[in-house]
């Protein structure tokens, strides 16, 4: 028994086959995305971005906090250069000037603060400078003041209240 079989070459069969068909919808479906999807992806992308933000927030405002407690040390530092050469500390700092504007000066020393930090700076009194209290804190911050009493050494100390006078209790 024999088959015959009959070739023709005149153009594609009068019927497409079905393996020919579904692959010209597989390839349509996968050309985009679905409503679902992109809602998920954009979900996903809110919380994400939900959850950064505050904590870039935070850690911005922790180093305004440092920045206001390093420039804090600088100024002691320069405080306590001035105290070694001239055996008494400035009447007054101004920040990026001359420690010692009015009073006793010290030579070529001075205090640089980062942008934002305020400082506070009180000579035991108008007459004497044996001892100071000074204070920073940083606009862009915690609200947090950070205090120095030379009087009582020791380290910086964190509070609530502004220095706004010699104060012991720093």
């Amino acid at each position: 028994m024999s088959v015959r079989t009959t070739w023709r070459s005149d153009g594609p069969p009068a019927t497409p086959s079905r393996r020919t068909s579904v692959a010209a919808h597989d390839g349509d479906r996968d050309a985009g995305f679905t409503l679902i999807e992109l809602l998920v992806v954009v979900v996903v992308l809110g919380i994400l971005i939900a959850i950064a933000i505050p904590v870039y927030l935070n850690y911005r405002r922790s180093a305004n906090d440092r920045a206001a407690q390093s420039d804090l040390r600088g100024a002691i530092s320069v405080l306590e250069q001035c105290y070694g050469d001239n055996g008494t500390y400035p009447a007054s700092v101004a920040a990026g000037a001359t420690a010692g504007g009015s009073g006793a000066a010290c030579a070529g020393r001075t205090v640089n603060l980062s942008s934002g930090t305020t400082l506070s700076y009180y000579p035991v009194s108008g007459t004497d400078t044996s001892g100071y209290v000074i204070g920073a804190t940083n606009s862009g911050g915690s609200a947090t003041y950070y205090c120095y009493n030379s009087v009582r050494a020791g380290s910086v100390t964190t509070t609530r209240t502004p220095v706004t006078a010699y104060r012991a209790s720093c």
